[in-house]
């Protein structure tokens, strides 16, 4: 544990330095870099590790080939050359095979392989790097590969099985490769008619797939690299890195791979197999999760016969049993340092380390991008991503990763925490458990996981912005202004409500949230009171070009009917419309994520999503690279509390600037502006310097990055995730901290 003081730039230096500048016998398993405020050291000294306290043994994540095994692999003359399940103390496979610890070959998958004379020798050499290196093998004792037909009937074996699924993937065909933490679907990422059948044949249409690439240098020349992303790419912990693309339309990987993104996701190899077969192949490839859609990744090669039957041409597998599927992690850099938007293998399930005390405590998530985290002592063990808990198997996996978590730390909860939701699975899954339930607001858990990883404690103001919230009124929340307290939180702000005709059918169709907002402003005409003091106070703030009151509400929304309504066939306008008029399945929402689907289909860009997310981040695509100070008006009901953010005066000017032919790049540009605004001026209002900025939205660079900048710009110390998620991946860990705080609350 290294901490160390000064200025941004600086640190950002040091940390760069660590990997080249470290003893040269010594190697990083893992950098991992945390940024808190300042506690003022005037000096350099080696403090005493703490003898206190409970003895717990840390379940280290999977880690990313080293540089002496990779050595070992491509060095003819070494006894592994070629080998793809070498291994040393310093890298390998750690949490997808261990099934019980202590952390000994006996308790790890393992045990099903016998070393040989020279592996033994190895194993109990204090000298050797692969001293007591638990998965230690070659390839006299160790897994081995085949490659099977669609089958399970086998084609080739060992070197020669690797060999013909690369020559498979050159052919154009899928290949199902059985890796580190589970399946991957792969095929070549330049040939559009191998993308073009994975995608149809995973019923995938449009969601980026990951790549991986031979070589960092094979990268740079498709992607911007920057200095920070490059040490990911290299990291033990290897995640897949979301790139800017270096030419639009560059069609030396096919579009299909991540149509109309201006980024790709990208990785290196991280096993020795992957190595290898990046090697044998020289160019990039798909390495999507082998699974069904909703569908956690298949571990076992006889499920994956099965469950990827129609999907993969052939199956490259191996006989070492995968414990527990661990998917590969996507990180992006946001304000100059690395926001994980899944946290997986590499990162999972090292612990959040916190000052709080607490009895054994399971947090079982949300329901979607699940999670669970289990809490002991001061520290708290987040999940691997466990996926939406759409499908039976996927509940089942869910299950399953609470038993082994509970199984490796060998406790017993004696406090469950979940969501608010009544209808979530995990919810659900509580109430059946028969221990005390701690029922969480999902927006304030948002909150207090970003206050976790950054070592937060006492008050502050909570940002949360998602697509959707179980509230404590009953609505649908997710454009929350949280103030944070020493036991629980008020709800000082949020976005004003409007109806969601057809309820989670809007998740998928934002049109269905654009017509929501239409209606709301486009309601008769409301009487206009006698005394016009009477009126709540509301606080106006304009952009550069201001508006005045409508007379009507959202006038300018009526008298110019938006293009988006072309999207509804005649019935289906009207029967939405009824709805709407009448109440039926038409919840309200203050949701901030539905917001942008709005905006998104009011500016044409997307109608109907293909994917979780899907307009939102298409608004922020366009957006992106335009540089502008403008900014829409809205204003601040503080008439009673919570105030309300009216977001009317901003949409009537979206559309007034459509009517007007203004450029959708522009509009989209300056509705993430405003969102800023809204945030900075919120925060003036409520008066808490430190402001917390969490859920699903907070994914968005642009909106993230803008807000940071404006609230130090304005005096506030602004704070966001770093590794852990800000969409629901991080629920489980805000959860255990508000069941902490619940209980700690109720002894005084």
């Amino acid at each position: 544990m290294i901490e160390v003081e000064g200025n941004p730039v600086t640190l950002q230096e040091f940390l760069l330095r660590v990997p080249s500048e470290k003893p040269p016998l010594s190697y990083i398993q893992s950098l991992e870099p945390s940024v808190l405020d300042p506690v003022g050291f005037d000096s350099f000294e080696i403090r005493q590790s703490d003898p206190t306290g409970a003895r717990t043994t840390l379940v280290l994540p999977d880690i990313a080939t080293c540089p002496k095994c990779l050595g070992d692999i491509f060095d003819p003359a070494n006894r592994r050359y070629l080998y793809p399940f070498t291994n040393c103390t310093n890298c390998g496979s750690r949490y997808s095979i261990i099934e019980s610890l202590p952390y000994d070959r006996p308790n790890t998958s393992m045990k099903h392989f016998a070393m040989c004379e020279d592996c033994q020798q190895e194993y109990e050499d204090p000298r050797n790097r692969r001293f007591h290196a638990q998965p230690n093998a070659c390839p006299e004792c160790g897994p081995r590969l085949e490659l099977w037909n669609p089958s399970g009937a086998c084609v080739a074996m060992r070197h020669e099985a690797l060999l013909a699924a690369a020559d498979a993937i050159r052919q154009g065909l899928v290949v199902a490769v059985k890796g580190l933490g589970g399946f991957h679907l792969m095929c070549d990422a330049r040939n559009v008619d191998s993308v073009d059948a994975l995608r149809q044949r995973k019923r995938r249409e449009e969601k980026p797939l990951a790549l991986m690439y031979p070589t960092l240098e094979m990268v740079k020349d498709h992607c911007d690299v920057s200095p920070t992303e490059e040490r990911l790419l290299l990291s033990p912990e290897c995640p897949i890195v979301l790139l800017r693309r270096r030419i639009a339309g560059d069609v030396s990987i096919a579009p299909s791979v991540a149509p109309g993104n201006p980024y790709l996701g990208v990785m290196l190899p991280y096993t020795p197999l992957h190595h290898l077969l990046m090697r044998e192949l020289g160019f990039p490839v798909v390495a999507t999760s082998g699974n069904l859609r909703e569908e956690p990744i298949c571990t076992d090669e006889h499920v994956a016969l099965e469950r990827l039957k129609g999907i993969a041409d052939v199956f490259l597998v191996h006989d070492r049993p995968i414990v527990r599927h661990v998917d590969d992690s996507i990180v992006r850099v946001i304000a100059g340092r690395e926001l994980v938007m899944r946290r997986a293998r590499g990162y999972a399930p090292l612990p959040v380390c916190t000052k709080l005390t607490m009895n054994p405590i399971l947090a079982v998530g949300g329901h979607l991008k699940n999670t669970v985290a289990l809490g002991i002592g001061q520290d708290i063990f987040v999940s691997q991503h466990l996926g939406d808990l759409e499908t039976a198997q996927s509940y089942q996996a869910f299950e399953r990763t609470i038993g082994s978590l509970e199984n490796l730390f060998e406790i017993q909860p004696a406090v469950i925490a979940c969501d608010m939701h009544p209808d979530y699975l995990s919810t659900k899954y509580a109430d059946k458990i028969g221990i005390p339930v701690n029922r969480v607001q999902h927006h304030y858990s948002h909150i207090l996981s970003c206050m976790a990883e950054n070592e937060l404690e006492g008050t502050a103001l909570g940002v949360s912005w998602d697509g959707t919230g179980y509230g404590l009124d009953g609505t649908l929340w997710g454009g929350e202004f949280l103030r944070i307290t020493d036991q629980s939180f008020e709800r000082v702000a949020h976005f004003r409500t409007f109806a969601l005709p057809g309820g989670d059918r809007a998740i998928k169709e934002p049109r269905r949230s654009a017509l929501g907002l239409w209606y709301e402003t486009s309601a008769e005409v409301e009487s206009e009171p006698s005394h016009p003091e009477s009126l709540p106070r509301k606080r106006e703030f304009n952009a550069p070009q201001s508006v005045s009151s409508p007379r009507r509400r959202g006038s300018s929304l009526e008298s110019q009917k938006p293009e988006f309504l072309k999207s509804f066939s005649e019935i289906e306008l009207k029967n939405l419309l009824s709805m709407l008029a009448k109440g039926i399945n038409s919840p309200a929402t203050s949701s901030a994520g539905r917001l942008f689907d709005a905006v998104a289909s009011l500016l044409g860009i997307r109608h109907r999503n293909a994917f979780e997310g899907q307009a939102a981040m298409e608004l922020e695509y366009l957006a992106d690279g335009v540089d502008i100070d403008e900014y829409y008006p809205y204003t601040i009901d503080q008439g009673a509390t919570p105030y309300v953010v009216d977001w009317q005066p901003m949409l009537s000017k979206i559309v007034e600037d459509l009517h007007n032919g203004i450029a959708a790049q522009l509009i989209a540009a300056k509705f993430h502006k405003s969102l800023a605004e809204i945030i900075v001026a919120a925060a003036k209002i409520v008066g808490e310097s430190r402001v917390i900025l969490s859920g699903g939205c907070f994914q968005n660079k642009l909106l993230t990055e803008t807000a940071i900048t404006r609230l130090q710009e304005e005096g506030f110390r602004p704070y966001w995730h770093q590794r852990v998620p800000p969409n629901d991946g991080g629920i489980a860990l805000g959860q255990v901290v508000a069941a902490v705080r619940a209980n700690r609350g109720s002894t005084h």
